[in-house]
This record gives structure tokens, C-alpha cells and sequence, in this order.
């Protein structure tokens, strides 16, 4: 399970590195995608191929089904970690979540998220200001 939040930066290239406490789980190779709220999201290969199996799963005659599958594989890159425990971000992932330099990684239960630093300080403080209504909200799901 992934959980926390580390500020990094990418380098000159465009590699981030991964926190440690998030490489094992990762193992060496994973895939890193689009997300939702322009972040990015990072899956380890095993709940990458769990997700996959399920949206193949989707029927194609739905067109929201089949949009979503197009957005959603067409920003995938499989990834690898370097020596130093970085991974590059192509350049379509990173302008697609606004990532220029400085960046968040968080984790988020079964996978990690990627985020611009200043995307991430706007959207948490919003959902900050709204948690006891998502809470609330969310009382239906025996949490």
C-alpha cells in the first residue's frame, strides 16, 4: 500500500525520483500514465495488469467506455527506475499534468500519483476546505 507525500524535483532530463518507500512496491519496472485531476498515475505491473484486464472488460459499443480506454492507454509508458532510483516522465506526461520542475509524489493506496507542485497546494487545500463533507458523503461505503 502506498502512502505519504515526498517534494521533488525533476532534473534536467526529466527524471524524478521515486521515493524509497515506494521502489519495493514498485518493483524496477511499472507503468506511468494519465491521470485523473491532470496528475499522473504510476501502477505497479501487477495492479496495472488487474486494471487493464478490467477495462478490457468495458463493452466497446459504449462510447464513453471506449474514450476513456483511448486517453487512458494512450498516455501509458512503461517505465523503469535508473541506478538512483529515478525514473524518466516522457514529455506528453509531463505537459499533460503541468510538470515543469518542482512535483509532488503521493501515494495513494494502490498506486502512487504525480503531481505539479503548485496543481497539487490548489487542489489539496479545496479538498482540505471540503473533507468533512466528502467524509460525509462517503458514510454509505462503511468506511
Amino acid at each position: 500500500m502506498f502512502m505519504g507525500e515526498f517534494q521533488h524535483a525533476l532534473d534536467d532530463k526529466g527524471r524524478i525520483t521515486i521515493p524509497a518507500k515506494f521502489r519495493d512496491e514498485l518493483g524496477t519496472s511499472f507503468v506511468v500514465t494519465r491521470g485523473l485531476d491532470h496528475c499522473l498515475f504510476v501502477y505497479a505491473r501487477k495492479d496495472w495488469e488487474v486494471l487493464e484486464s478490467k477495462l478490457r472488460a468495458m463493452p466497446l459499443s459504449r462510447a464513453d467506455a471506449r474514450q476513456f480506454m483511448r486517453f487512458f492507454f494512450s498516455g501509458a509508458a512503461e517505465s523503469e527506475l535508473d541506478k538512483q532510483g529515478r525514473v524518466l516522465l516522457p514529455g506528453n506526461l509531463r505537459e499533460y499534468a503541468h510538470i515543469a520542475r518542482e512535483c509532488v509524489v503521493i501515494g495513494v493506496g494502490a498506486r502512487v500519483e504525480i503531481w505539479d507542485l503548485e496543481t497539487w497546494k490548489t487542489y489539496s487545500s479545496s479538498a482540505a476546505d471540503q473533507f468533512s463533507d466528502l467524509a460525509s458523503g462517503l458514510v454509505d461505503l462503511d468506511l
